[in-house]
Parts: structure tokens; sequence; C-alpha cells
């Protein structure tokens, strides 16, 4: 499980340092200007001699949510006014932490003898909690598990700090969508879902998700309660049989515990707890049972007779059958049966 970042320090040690922890393991994100700047004497003021360092001091204010700073510059050959300008845009609109928290940043600069002090003024357009709840991961399919995390508590806003970041919103937007199906106990509407990305180019992004909930999050942390409650009254005698005669008993249960609606909802709480569920609700019901068993099971995305269809793929010691609990609750089928009746799916041998 990717760790969030508590606090603002922590935020800085991350994107400086490019190390950052993933399931326990490692990695590294080769990031511009990471170095550690040479603070002052307190932590409103860095040291700098290069173009290099003067970036990084102004990230470091960034970092730090720090609305001013100071940059003491020293033995500096560049051009002090143009590169402290340059240094102020390429930190708010280039990197992905000033181009997500930054609103503008200003600076000015008086000359001591032969040093440069530089004033660096920074508004922001994020709170400070949303700086320090920003999540480290890397590469474009770890969005999915952070996704399905925030979908089990009906969050409304996620933030990622992706590295090596491949493709684009509706990429990150197809995440998010396989991440409902990877959570049926709250898989109860899918939520509307804007995406956008700091900055537009580059592979050191922040990929910003809000979510929209057809209901209420109380309301929906309700439905979810009671689909849990459900679910386990229907587990609980099955839980402890041998394993290998589980799912036989879990499509014993089926024919008492599911209700089938062609016109019902598309919720596991449709199928277990409602008026009954169509065929997308009750392969999200069959699939949070599975898991509840500790099942090799998924919900797999077809077709049957040329129409669109939800339906469960899941095994059986050791071999794959099929379950369509909209039309049969308690059978499955080899993959040849359901060729035959007019399934199709992805990776289905021909």
């Amino acid at each position: 499980m990717n760790k969030r970042i508590p606090a603002l320090a922590l935020c800085l040690s991350l994107l400086l340092s490019g190390c950052v922890s993933l399931s326990g393991s490692s990695y590294t994100v080769v990031e511009p200007h990471t170095e550690q700047p040479v603070l002052g004497e307190d932590s409103s003021t860095v040291k700098a001699s290069t173009y290099s360092e003067l970036v990084n001091g102004v990230l470091f204010f960034v970092t730090q949510g720090m609305e001013e700073g100071v940059i003491q510059l020293t033995d500096y050959n560049g051009d002090v006014e143009e590169d402290l300008n340059r240094a102020c845009l390429e930190v708010a609109k280039d990197d992905p932490l000033g181009a997500y928290a930054v609103d503008f940043i200003k600076n000015d600069y008086t000359t001591i003898l032969t040093t440069y002090e530089a004033t660096i003024t920074i508004s922001y357009k994020r709170t400070l909690d949303q700086i320090s709840s920003l999540v480290n991961i890397t590469g474009t399919s770890a969005i999915r598990e952070e996704a399905a995390q925030a979908l089990s508590s009906f969050k409304t806003e996620l933030a990622l700090r992706v590295g090596y970041f491949t493709g684009d919103a509706d990429t990150v937007k197809e995440q998010v969508r396989q991440a409902y199906y990877d959570t049926p106990a709250a898989a109860l509407g899918m939520p509307e879902c804007t995406v956008t990305l700091y900055p537009e180019t580059g592979t050191q992004r922040i990929v910003e998700i809000l979510l929209d909930y057809p209901q209420e999050s109380a309301a929906l942390k309700r439905q979810s309660q009671e689909l849990q409650e459900k679910a386990e009254t229907i587990l609980s005698p099955i839980r402890y049989q041998i394993e290998t005669r589980r799912l036989d008993l879990l499509m014993e249960a089926l024919p008492g515990a599911v209700k089938v609606s062609a016109q019902g909802g598309a919720t596991a709480w449709d199928a277990l707890v409602g008026k009954g569920a169509n065929h997308e609700g009750l392969a999200l019901a069959f699939q949070l049972l599975c898991d509840g068993l500790r099942l090799e099971s998924d919900i797999v995305e077809g077709t049957f007779q040329g129409e669109p269809r939800f339906f469960n793929q899941v095994v059986r010691n050791g071999a794959t059958v099929w379950v369509d609990l909209s039309r049969s609750t308690n059978r499955t089928y080899t993959a040849a049966q359901m060729t035959e009746m007019g399934y199709q799916w992805e990776g289905q041998e021909a």
C-alpha cells in the first residue's frame, strides 16, 4: 500500500530525494532539481550560486508551503533578474507540484555588495492539507489501486504524484472505471470522474481525480454496510468449509440469496438487499461473495448475443468456469458452453 505524506516536511524529503516506499519496497524517480538546497540562518532562507540551485530554492519554498522566502545568491554569474523570473515561471508551470499547487510566484531582489538577496512571494491555489495529502506512486497502472482505495471510502478527491506517467486523462478515467469493479462492496453507482493533469505534458505528473457520486457519502456508507452484513449472512455457513467445496456451497446458496430483475439496479446492493439487480449488479454481487470466500474470480465485461453483458469467471479446483447469475443462479458453465450460447469476451479462445 502506498503511504500518504503526513506533513509538508515529509513531502519535501520525498520530492527532493526522489525515493518513495511502495508496498514495502523502494523505487527511485529521476526528477530535475533534486539537490537539497543549502539553508541560510533559518529555513526561510536558502543559498544559491547557480541557476539549478536557484530553481531548487524556489521549489523548496513550495514544498514547505511557504508564502515568502529569501534566496541569497553569491558568486552568481548569470543575469539575476532574468534568471529569477525564469526560475519562478519554471517552478509554477513546469514542475508538477508547482503546476498543481501554485497560483503565482513573484520575486524582488536587492544587492548587498557582491551578494544578491531575492525575496520570493508565493500565492497558492491549494490548501496545506491538499499538498500534504499527495500520494506518490510510480507508473500509470498504479492509479487503479489508489482509485480503488478512494472509491472504497467514497472520497471525492484524490491527488497522485505519478512517476513515469504515460497516457492521458482518458487513460486515468479508465483506471478509475476498472477500480470501481474491483470494489463491489462500494460499487453503488459509478461516480462521474473529472481528471486534470499537472503539468499538461511530461513523464512526472500530478493527477487530480474528482469523484461525483450519485448519492451523498453518508447514504452510500449505510448501503455498503447493509450490503456487507447481508453478504456475511450468506458466507458465514460456508467460510469454514473445505476450500474445494466452497464454490459449490455458494452456488447452492445463491437461489435463495440473490434477487434477479432484468430491469433492476446495477449494484450488488440491489441484488442482495434491494428489489433485484440486472446482469451488472448480479456480477458485482457474485464477485463480492467470491472475495469473501477468497475464491479466485473476476468480473468479465463481454457480450451476449451481441448485447453488452457482465458475468463472472471463477476457478474451481484449478479449472476456470463461468457464471452468469442473470441466466441461472445455481449453474456454472465451461468456456465452450458459454461460446455456444452466444457469449463473447476478451481473451476468449477461438
